[in-house]
């Protein structure tokens, strides 16, 4: 709980000083108004022991309080100090604080001394602590010649400091000529005393100014020694100093120092003795030499070190635990080892104390007749005596009061009287200090009083104490009570606590807390009351906390922070990072609740936290940013193990840059062949910094290693030195090797050359070898260099060869390589096929059989048969046009295969011939064949011309593809009424040689659909379909109209009415089944009675089985209809080579059928644009009323 204080209009919070702070408050003495008579109070004073600067003014400060105000004097080394008669002392108005000006004229140290202060008044004396003042001394170093050192390599060495006595005493340390401090190790390092110790030396610490400082701190001077020279000559060194000096008949040679166990430098001996005052730090020490460098351990015997206490320092030969106390009384070891043994020192340790209080007497106001105690207790070792005074002068010489009585560490006092008060000091000393306390007696007569403002505002966050100040005063001692409300009772301890100072404390308070709240002091001299308020508010809370966030560097993250706070109380909402302020950059910006960062960095990593205060009470919540990104490249790469065909390969690792590295990719460069071009070498584990790896003679290798992470790879590191390897014979032979001939008398040897780095050394070449497979030859060869092919002329045609090609360079041999057969030169075949027959199939495929022709006159490598064909001449001499020939190839040594898409009713022509690699050979004797007819296409065109009240005349264009003779023309068609409900299906044959047919006897304005195709002998073929209205006679009508007027006529008017009430239901009757969403009349019967002509297709034929527009182009029955345009699109059913996949150059199957599907290709007739799914407009209603 916080509090803070306000007058009238402000508030007293619970949010500014901490619970135990007032607590602290409520058990202190009360303090005596100022406006009371009350003895002195000594409120400041300079401490114990004053080190003053000689170069500045003594200020001995004494401050005291009193009623009446107190006078002050002063004592020097236990006299009266007559400040008058010294004109540099002045003490300041109002105060006891003496001002020693020493600047103009005067010593410091001529005022060295033990000050004492006394405060007095008619009710008393106080007096300050025995103030020890002396100036501080920085002193140089007295005159010295050091001699230099020279000492062997190994051995142990102390450089003395030994720096004068100042006070207070200097902080020591060793720096050269150049103000650099020197390094130091768990080899070379300073004690407590400032001696430089060395364990053993080496050749580096070769220096001629090894000095040693003495900075004070008070005085702001530094001190210096002389500098000290060391020499550390190694054995060598010294065997040429030796022998230079010596005979050739003197033998004389110095050995290095050999290694030996550990021996402390300091301490001395087996035991030690340590005592350290209590509270102070505890600082133990041991420094060992040897070789190799001992290493220091500690522990304490009988006992453990104190975990959160101690602390190791220079390089652990230093333990060190702060506030000492006696329980840390004991034995400590030190133990000193290396490879060579071990050396124990005990430090006994004696922790004495220096007096502390117990219970320090309290001042006491008393009314009277009252009884009361002043305590003294303090504790030390050894134990403390205790010694009173009473206003500064010892209680035994004192003047005799009838109300105290003295007992040890308490003074009893009983029925004071005004008389009885007085100030007593408390002395409690041992030989290592003491402790000195003021308290007063003050005997009054005081009515109540609150010292607490009215109308005080306490602001206090729900479910947390709340704490009301009521500060009072009154002799007797009143007592208090608190009350809530106007009329409410007191209040009691079973919910409340009440402190002794008059605070009311309420430990959980809650809404219904608030209110206000009256404190009562009361005692027989009189009453005081107070009113202060309480208000409880809303707790802050953060309902959305910042997460923790994985981010790579230069992208943004955004942290979000909600709060949720009392309505009367304004947030401030701060962001931290890592308990700091943001840093002052613009990528950081806070918007409301969020705060982002943009093009985040590495700097940009830690805790991020949001705090949010009021008045009353804060809030904070934090998340991690870890920052993220590729490795760091690796660096200081080394090639170790250098062996002919393999190297050590040795790295360190870049920073992981907060990822871990999960492997390492090693990548080569050839310097020697391939400048520039880096290849993959290996990868290892990301935990390996070194890689043993293989390597290929004659090659000048760099390398470089590249790190990943999770987030990525990282770029190269820099290249490492270049390691070339000896050249050796290839150790393979070229790749790829082929024979094949380019011309009938020669074969072309190609192969797949080595590149530089299979090359394995200098001048590498290509030993060619190469003789006739079915014969005797001996092997020919001819070596050749810097090419990959070589051409042999003068070669059989297409004869088999052996062949093989051998890498060499200057080294020798690649091993022996494999043989590869090729094959001379080809040429065109000599022989064609014979025996060519030709079986018709049906109307659109043949088969076509031939006899093989042998394979020696083929010449070259068989790939196959070749068929050519054409169209010459439909057998109907209708077209007379040139079909350009087509051709199919079957692979491999077929003897028959499929000639597909043929066109019905045509006469074909064919030859085969044979292919080889060279070309084709000779075309068989020309063969032909007939197809038979087939069914025709769709005529072409269908128009529907001159629309008269009961005709309709239909034109038509003949099918472009007859496919035989055409026999005559099949039309069939139905009247479609309003309802869209199919009439009766007529059919009429038309002569094959007519291209036009007038229908007559047609309903006039009656919509008629018509479906129209051809025949020849074989059967009907694809239909195309139409639609058509015939149309009103206006002329007749109007004359009819003139010959009668009709419109006069009842009956008519009657009839007109009637038609008109029937048209109304139709549109009702329409509209309201078009609501509904039931399906059209139409498509009803279309379900109920489909065509049973259409079969819905099965899954394999690649078609749905539902209903299909196919439906257009058949005659459509009573109940169904498609509409349709005017303009009839011709449906294609040409067979064509292209629907196999290849055009005229298709392939065939081993079994010579076609590679592909072959499939007819129709087009959906368009919607007619008057057909929709709306319902009928009147106008067209009427126009198909009858």
């Amino acid at each position: 709980m916080q509090l803070k204080i306000m007058p009238k209009k402000k508030h007293f919070s619970a949010g500014r000083v901490p619970l135990i702070l007032f607590l602290c408050q409520m058990i202190r003495a009360l303090d005596v108004p100022l406006d009371l008579v009350q003895p002195p109070t000594i409120t400041q004073q300079s401490p114990k022991d004053y080190i003053i600067d000689p170069r500045e003014n003594i200020v001995i400060q004494c401050e005291a309080k009193g009623k009446p105000p107190p006078s002050f004097s002063w004592t020097r080394n236990g006299t009266h100090f007559d400040i008058d008669k010294d004109p540099l002392v002045t003490m300041k108005p109002g105060s006891g604080t003496l001002v020693i000006n020493i600047m103009s004229e005067g010593k410091a140290e001529t005022y060295e001394g033990v000050y004492q202060c006394t405060a007095r008044n008619e009710r008393g004396a106080a007096i300050s602590n025995n103030i020890v003042v002396r100036p501080s001394r920085s002193p140089l170093w007295t005159k010295e010649r050091l001699e230099p050192i020279t000492l062997r390599n190994g051995q142990s060495l102390v450089l003395p400091c030994r720096p004068p006595i100042g006070l207070p005493p200097a902080i020591i340390f060793w720096m050269d000529n150049s103000f650099q401090r020197l390094p130091q190790s768990e080899r070379v390092s300073q004690g407590l005393n400032g001696d430089l110790y060395f364990s053993n030396v080496l050749p580096e610490d070769t220096r001629e100014d090894y000095i040693c400082y003495a900075r004070f701190n008070h005085t702001q001077t530094i001190q210096q020694k002389q500098p000290i020279s060391l020499k550390v000559i190694s054995v060598d060194e010294l065997n040429d100093t030796i022998a230079a000096n010596l005979n050739d008949t003197e033998f004389y040679g110095a050995k290095p120092s050999k290694e030996r166990p550990p021996t402390f430098l300091t301490p001395e001996g087996n035991e030690s003795l340590k005592e350290e005052l209590r509270g102070n730090v505890l600082s133990l020490e041991c420094i060992a030499e040897g070789l190799p460098t001992p290493i220091i351990y500690w522990i304490k015997e009988d006992g453990t070190l104190p975990v959160n206490r101690t602390f190791y320092q220079n390089f652990k030969k230093t333990l060190q635990i702060t506030q000492v106390s006696e329980a840390d009384s004991g034995n400590y070891q030190c133990i000193a080892k290396n490879t060579l043994g071990a050396v124990h020192h005990t430090i006994s340790v004696t922790v004495k104390a220096a007096p502390y209080w117990i219970s320090a007497p309290q001042n006491l106001v008393l009314s009277p007749g009252e009884n009361g105690t002043l305590i003294c207790r303090a504790n030390g070792n050894p134990k403390p005596r205790i010694g009173w005074l009473t206003n500064g002068v010892p209680v035994e010489i004192a003047p005799d009061d009838p109300s105290r009585k003295i007992d040890g560490d308490t003074i009893i006092f009983s029925n004071v009287q005004e008389r009885s008060s007085a100030v007593y000091q408390c002395n409690a000393s041992n030989e290592y200090g003491y402790l000195l306390a003021n308290a007063f007696v003050n005997v009054l007569a005081e009515p109540p009083r609150i010292l607490t403002s009215a109308n005080i505002l306490y602001q206090v966050i729900a479910n947390r104490p709340a704490l009301l100040d009521c500060a009072f005063f009154g002799s007797p001692l009143p007592t208090i009570e608190w009350f809530k409300g106007t009329k409410g009772s007191a209040l009691h301890e079973d919910i409340y606590v009440l402190h002794d100072n008059g605070t009311l404390e309420i430990p959980v308070a809650q809404k219904d807390s608030t209110g206000t709240y009256t404190c009562v002091a009361r005692n027989k001299l009189g009453m005081a009351k107070n009113e202060v308020h309480l208000e409880i508010k809303d707790p802050t809370r953060i309902i959305k906390q910042p997460e923790y966030a994985v981010v790579q560097r230069g992208s943004k993250v955004s942290f979000e922070c909600k709060v949720k706070h009392d309505n009367t109380l304004i947030p401030t909402i701060m962001w931290l990072k890592d308990n700091g302020e943001l840093p002052n950059d613009e990528r950081f910006s806070v918007d409301k609740d969020h705060l982002v960062v943009t093009d985040v960095s590495d700097d940009d990593g830690g805790v991020y936290t949001c705090a949010a205060n009021t008045t009353l009470d804060s809030v904070s919540a934090s998340a991690v940013l870890r920052v993220v990104d590729v490795p760091n490249p690796p660096f200081d790469l080394e090639l170790t193990n250098q062996l002919d065909k393999s190297v050590q390969l040795t790295w360190t690792p870049g920073d992981d840059n907060n990822s871990p590295i999960t492997k390492f990719i090693i990548e080569y460069e050839d310097a020697m062949h391939e400048a520039g071009i880096w290849h993959h070498q290996a990868e290892v584990s990301g935990t390996q910094t070194t890689a043993q790896l293989t390597l290929s003679p004659y090659v000048n290798y760099s390398f470089r290693v590249m790190a990943e992470n999770s987030i990525g790879r990282s770029v190269p590191s820099e290249a490492s030195e270049q390691y070339l390897t000896k050249a050796a014979e290839p150790d393979q032979n070229p790749m790829t090797v082929e024979g094949l001939g380019t011309e009938p008398d020669n074969l072309v040897i190609t192969w797949k050359p080595l590149n530089g780095f299979e090359s394995n050394g200098p001048g590498l070449q290509y030993k060619v070898s190469w003789r006739q497979k079915d014969g005797d030859d001996e092997w020919t060869s001819v070596v050749v260099a810097n090419v990959s092919k070589y051409i042999v002329s003068g070669t059989p045609t297409f004869v088999p060869y052996l062949i093989k090609v051998q890498a060499l360079n200057d080294v020798g041999f690649a091993p022996e390589p494999a043989e590869v057969m090729g094959h001379s030169g080809e040429d065109l075949p000599m022989v064609a096929p014979g025996n060519v027959r030709v079986n018709v199939v049906n109307s659109t495929l043949a088969e076509v059989h031939w006899d093989p022709v042998p394979l020696k006159s083929v010449r070259g490598h068989l790939q196959g048969y070749r068929i050519y064909y054409w169209k010459a001449q439909s057998s109907s001499k209708r077209n007379r046009r040139h079909i350009e020939k087509k051709i199919l190839t079957f692979q491999g040594n077929k003897t028959h295969g499929m000639l597909p898409g043929l066109q019905p009713y045509s006469h074909y022509v064919l030859n085969v011939r044979v292919v080889n690699g060279k070309g084709e050979g000779p075309a068989s004797t020309d063969r032909g064949f007939h197809t038979p007819e087939g069914v025709p296409s769709a005529p072409s065109s269908l128009k529907i011309v001159n629309p008269t009240l009961d005709s309709l005349t239909l034109e038509w264009d003949p099918p472009s593809h007859p496919n035989g003779v055409l026999t005559e023309y099949t039309l069939r068609y139905q009247p479609i009424n309003s309802t869209h409900e199919l009439g009766p299906l007529v059919d009429l044959k038309i002569p094959a040689n007519k291209t036009r047919w007038t229908l007559n006897h047609l309903n006039f304005s009656t919509r008629y659909k018509f479906y129209f195709y051809a025949q020849t002998s074989v059967g009907s073929g694809s239909q195309i379909t139409e639609e058509a209205i015939t149309t009103v006679d206006e002329g007749k009508m109007a004359m009819a109209s003139r010959q009668v007027d009709i419109a006069t006529q009842g009956w008519f008017i009657g009839l007109m009415c009637a038609v008109a009430l029937l048209i109304l239901i139709l549109l009702i009757v329409c509209f309201i089944r078009r609501n509904k969403g039931g399906k059209y009349p139409v498509k009803e019967k279309e379900d109920a009675h489909a065509d049973p002509e259409i079969q819905p297709m099965k899954e394999d034929d690649g078609t749905f089985g539902e209903y299909s527009d196919a439906e257009d182009h058949k005659p459509l029955k009573k109940g169904s209809r498609t509409p349709s345009d005017r303009t009839v699109k011709k449906e294609d059913s040409d067979d064509s080579l292209v629907d196999y996949g290849e055009g005229v150059n298709g392939q065939f199957n081993e079994d010579g059928s076609f590679i592909g599907q072959y499939s007819g290709k129709k087009e959906k007739e368009p919607a007619e644009g008057n057909e929709s799914s709306e319902a009928p407009s009147p106008v067209n209603a009427m126009n198909s009323f009858v």
